[in-house]
């Protein structure tokens, strides 16, 4: 099930995503780089169920390797050190980042052949789409 995701991903569209990283309590020039960055998501998974996220842009890129439902340190894009679990549910790819007391969640979907990234911290939404490229 998480094979739908596996591919190249270009951003097309980003909302309320300066909003989004208010919550998260990034800072203003950390914000005016995400906001500028239109990252590739790089998704894949090895033989062993093994699944590698990586976004790419350029100010930063970061990897993640994760198994579902197995919780692991990731250094987020903006430095967060947060403890995340991925896991599938009703076909999304939901993952959950908790740190000093917070949590957030970006649940991800395949919707008319794009990923649609919805990002939770609190009452607050951002959406980001990415269309396939490979």
């Amino acid at each position: 099930m998480v094979d739908q995701f596996a591919g190249t991903w270009k951003i097309s569209s980003s909302e309320n995503f300066d909003e989004y990283m208010k919550a998260l309590g990034v800072g203003f020039a950390i914000r005016q780089m995400g906001n500028m960055a239109k990252p590739n998501l790089i998704i894949s998974v090895d033989d062993q169920g093994m699944i590698s996220m990586k976004s790419h842009s350029t100010f930063k890129t970061t990897e993640i390797k994760f198994k579902l439902n197995e919780e692991f340190d990731e250094t987020t894009a903006d430095d967060r050190k947060t403890k995340t679990v991925m896991a599938l549910e009703n076909g999304k790819l939901v993952q959950k980042q908790n740190w000093d007391g917070k949590n957030t969640t970006i649940e991800r979907s395949i919707e008319d052949g794009k990923l649609i990234a919805k990002c939770t911290m609190n009452d607050v939404v951002a959406v980001r789409t990415y269309v396939k490229e490979a």
